[in-house]
This record gives structure tokens, sequence and C-alpha cells, in this order.
């Protein structure tokens, strides 16, 4: 056994990884879990970043002699680092009346890894309920996150290497540039959003995976609906984004397509109704589906921090080793996610008024949709602003035509107390689920009140 110029310990007798400019033993169980992979498809194991390479879920060790010990210790269980008492979580009094109807053990106790295994069943069944190109196909079993920005750094802390592209449109939630770019160092490709008819612009898409012919891999974020313009493409659009991506698998690329499903099920119009998580399952042994989605919007309950990673590999040897992993990085960076919220959560599913309820939400933020729409569409405010297509989500853009969106955003919240995001020079979004119906008008009257005021002062 040597060490290397960094003082990292390397063995001739193992496996070794190149990370971050210094080689590092690699654990046998990582080197098992490739294996794994590699046998069923070398594909996947190409997709993975070095971090990704190098992970894997300890099979030995703590939580796997508490796992043997809750099991069989009948006499005394000392494994674990919680406190017991009367058989049950200690706990505080005063806490747990504000929680009366849970039981304690349902709250106290740390929640495994990969989530409380009744909520995953539940996440699980209601993902094939919801979609049905689902049926018949072979994917993971989902792994519990803190909500979606956890799933999706788990997502980049696998696949993404430095000099890796990571592909999306160009309206883009801006915590992917943190996510990838800066914590992985992945480069940010963008393609136009939107084509000349105001549809998905699947050739970009087409045209960047392309590009990535050379390096032979890319990841590939899919967020519909889209958070900045709430867009949702429809069926035809959705087989053009498919046959992008297969294109670019047959040309040789390698891709790890992370569908973000965040906002799904709040589709208002003619659009698909399913994340395209199922229709990437199977496409191409190039192809990786990752599906990242959650209870924070969806149910409404973003306080929570309760989602999802899913891998759909069409090998169930594949799917375990990327969850062995995947519980590797939550093990070594959190150790598992909250357990209260989880409980809560799964209760929701089981509730018999669930659908209902969820559905009542959904048709007021449709209405709200519906309404902006309205009030776009009444002409009066055309000289300002043309605004981008939407019909899902909870937002919508304003491209505006002749004032700077910051300098607007700012006149607009300092002189009239309206809250937006300006994005870049022309864009304005707005988060249409925060207003009520009937003061939809009153908000893009006072926005464009606001654009009238700058031109004043740009005449004067």
């Amino acid at each position: 056994m040597t060490r290397n110029k960094s003082g990292v310990i390397i063995s001739k007798n193992k496996p070794e990884v190149y990370l971050k400019g210094m080689t590092i033993r690699m654990n046998p169980q990582a080197v098992q879990l490739n294996d794994r992979i590699r046998k069923a498809n070398p594909h996947c194991l190409d997709m993975l970043s070095r971090v990704g390479k190098a992970m894997y879920f300890p099979k030995v060790g703590i939580l796997n002699q508490s796992a043997e010990a809750k099991s069989k210790a009948h006499a005394f269980n000392a494994t674990i680092g919680i406190a017991m008492e009367g058989g049950q979580p200690m706990h505080l009094a005063l806490i747990q009346e504000t929680l009366s109807q849970f039981s304690p053990n349902d709250l106290y106790p740390y929640a495994p890894p990969q989530g409380k295994p009744e909520l995953r069943k539940a996440w699980r069944d209601k993902m094939l309920s919801e979609n049905p190109s689902l049926a018949g196909k072979t994917f993971g079993q989902p792994i519990v996150t803190n909500a979606l920005t956890h799933g999706l750094s788990i997502a980049a802390d696998l696949f993404a290497d430095e000099g890796d592209a990571v592909i999306m449109p160009d309206k883009n939630w801006e915590n992917y540039e943190l996510t990838f770019g800066v914590r992985r160092g992945a480069n940010i490709v963008t393609f136009p959003l939107y084509n000349e008819q105001g549809l998905f612009n699947a050739a970009g898409l087409r045209d960047a995976i392309a590009a990535q012919k050379e390096r032979g891999k890319a990841i590939v974020v899919l967020n519909f609906p889209v958070n900045p313009t709430g867009y949702t493409p429809n069926a035809s659009e959705a087989n053009a984004i498919v046959d992008a991506i297969r294109s670019g698998a047959e040309a040789g690329v390698s891709q790890a397509v992370v569908t973000d499903d965040a906002y799904f099920g709040l589709f208002f119009e003619d659009t698909i109704r399913e994340s395209l998580f199922g229709r990437l399952i199977g496409l191409h042994p190039r192809v990786l589906p990752v599906k990242v989605d959650g209870a924070t919007k969806e149910e409404f309950v973003w306080g929570f921090r309760v989602g999802f990673i899913t891998f759909g590999s069409e090998s169930t040897d594949v799917n375990d080793a990327l969850e062995q992993k995947a519980l590797g990085i939550i093990r070594g960076a959190m150790s598992s996610t909250a357990h209260p919220s989880q409980t809560f959560v799964l209760r929701a599913l089981r509730h018999p008024d669930f659908e209902k309820q969820r559905n009542e939400k959904v048709g007021i933020l449709q209405a709200r949709a519906n309404r902006v729409k309205q009030v776009l569409d009444s002409g009066k405010y055309d000289e300002a602003w043309e605004y981008y297509p939407f019909n899902s989500g909870y937002f919508m853009c304003l491209k505006l035509k002749s004032v700077d969106a910051e300098t607007l955003r700012t006149h607009i919240l300092t002189e009239y107390g309206v809250g937006t995001i300006a994005l870049g020079e022309t864009d304005l979004r707005v988060a249409f689920s925060c207003i009520e119906e009937s003061d939809v008008e009153r908000l893009f009257d006072l926005i464009y009140q606001g654009v009238k005021d700058l031109e004043n002062v740009a005449v004067k």
C-alpha cells in the first residue's frame, strides 16, 4: 500500500478512480455496483460521473447492523442513535399534543435513507395510475428526497462531470445553474424553448444533443410544465421530443434524461397529461430516464419538502445499482429525509377525499390561468407586451416591448407594491398561482401602468 502526492492511500490490488486531480481507492461495493451496471447496459455506466462511479451505499456499518438488530434483538436493541422510553421513541409532550393523531413511531425515529417503504409504494402506485405509458414497463422504486431540488442534486452528482453538457431550453429554472453548473462544473447548453409557431422547439433540442456527439454523453433536463413560462407540449410535440432524444442516441450520444415533473398534474388545456418518463423507458440503450417529482407542488405542501427520484432502466440490475448509489449520496449528505412530513403525505395519499380535494385546487388554478388569458387577450396591453404561450403550471411570462424587465420590476415593486420576477432584458414572470381570480385584471393594470410610467420618463 502506498500514498500518492496528495497523501491518499492507493492499493495496487484494489480498483482505483480518478477524482478531482487525485487517485483514490474505490470501495469494492462501488466496484460491484459498477459491474452490475456494465453487464446489464454499459452505456449506463458511461453516463455516470466520477462521483457516480465511486458512490455506493454501505452494506456494512451502523445502518446495516441496526437493521439486523431490529429484526433479531429480542432482549435489548442498543444500536441506533435515538432515545426510547416506555417502548416508544422519547418525545416532548408539548410537541406530541399538536400531532396527537399520529403514533410517535411515525414521527420521531429516523426514516430509512430511501424513505418510508409505505410511502414509496404509494407514490409508485400513484405514478402508475396517472401515467398510462408506464404500464408493463420496468422502472425502479421511488426514493424519497428532500423535495425536488435534492432529487435534481442527486441526479447531478450521479451523472454530471466537469465539462459535460446539460441541455435544457433557454427559459428555465435558474437553480439548474447552481445544481449542475456551479456544483458539478457542467456546461449549461440551451436552445430556444419555442419555435416560430410558438410550439416546443424539438428541432433545437435535436441539434443541441447532436452537438455532443464527440463527447458521446449529455444530460437532458425536461421540465413540464415549464418554470418560468407555464408550458407543456401537446401529443405531437411530445412525439417530436422523443424522436429528438432517440436520434441523438442513434448517433452515439448517451443521455441521462431527467424529467423534472415539479408541477405534474397542473394541465389546463390540450397538453400531454403524463410525464415523458414512461415514453422514454426502453427508447434506446443509450437513453436512461430519471424522474424527479414530489408532493411539493402536486399536493400543495411546499414546506413539507417531500420529493422522489426514480430510475427508468429496463434492467432491474441497473435500477437497483443506481438506487444504491443514490442512497450513498443521501447517506453521505443528510443521512435521511424528515420522517413526519413523509407520514403526513402518506396519510393524504391514502385519504378517500384526496383526489376530490386536489382536483378542486387544480380547478382554482385553472380558472386563474383562464382569467389571465382573458385579460391579456383583451387588447388593452398589446402596445406594452406580448406573452409567451402557456397552458399549465403556476406561471406565465410577459415579453416586454419597450422597457427593461428589471427596471420595470423594481419600479412596480416600489411604486405599486407589485412583486414579479425579471428574467433577462425582456421577460417578466408572473405567478398567477398566487393571485386570486378577481385580482388578475388589477394586477396587469398596475404592471401596465408601470410600463407607461417608464415610457414617459424616457420621453422626457
